[in-house]
C-alpha cells in the first residue's frame, strides 16, 4: 500500500500536490511579536486598549498576513502601530501547540521614524529601562524582554 501511494505522490507532481498537502494538514495564525529596542537598550511598550485591563502593557504584536516573512511582520506592525521605522533580528521565541495559533518573537532595533501611535489599537507608547517596567506587563512579554524561556 505505500509503495501504491508513494507512486501516486509522484504522478501529481507540482499544484495537486500542494492542494492535497493545504486540504489535509493543519492551517494555523501566525502571532509575530517584536522586542523592540533603542540604542540606549530601553525597549518599546505599548498600552493596548484590546488587552485585558489589568495587563494592558506589552510588546508590538500582530498576526502575519498570507506570504508575509516573519521579520517583516514586526517592520510592518511595528510602524502601523507607532510610527516608528525598525531593523528586525534575531529570533527569540517560537512556539506550537495551539489550536490555531503560531508564536514567534524576534528581537528590533530601532531606526528610524517618528513616534505617532495608532489611537484604534494604542493608547500610549513608552520606553522603558528593561528592569523598570510599568505594572500590567504581560508577564509572557516581560520573560522575553528579560530574555528567559517561555514556558
Amino acid at each position: 500500500m505505500k509503495r501504491v501511494v508513494a507512486r501516486l505522490w509522484r504522478l501529481i507532481r507540482g499544484p495537486l500536490q500542494w492542494r492535497v498537502l493545504w486540504f489535509t494538514h493543519a492551517k494555523f495564525m501566525v502571532g509575530v511579536t517584536g522586542v523592540v529596542r533603542d540604542d540606549k537598550g530601553q525597549v518599546l511598550l505599548l498600552k493596548h486598549r484590546m488587552w485585558p485591563p489589568e495587563h494592558p502593557w506589552g510588546l508590538p504584536t500582530g498576526y502575519a498576513v498570507k506570504g508575509e516573512e516573519f521579520p517583516q511582520t514586526v517592520v510592518r506592525e511595528v510602524k502601523e502601530e507607532t510610527g516608528l521605522d525598525v531593523k528586525p533580528g534575531l529570533l527569540v521565541h517560537v512556539k506550537s501547540g495551539y489550536k490555531l495559533r503560531v508564536e514567534v518573537a524576534y528581537e528590533a532595533l530601532l531606526v528610524g521614524g517618528d513616534l505617532d501611535i495608532d489611537g484604534f489599537e494604542i493608547l500610549e507608547a513608552q520606553w522603558f529601562a528593561p528592569d523598570s517596567l510599568p505594572q500590567g506587563t504581560q508577564e509572557a512579554h516581560r520573560r522575553l524582554i528579560e530574555g528567559k524561556p517561555l514556558s
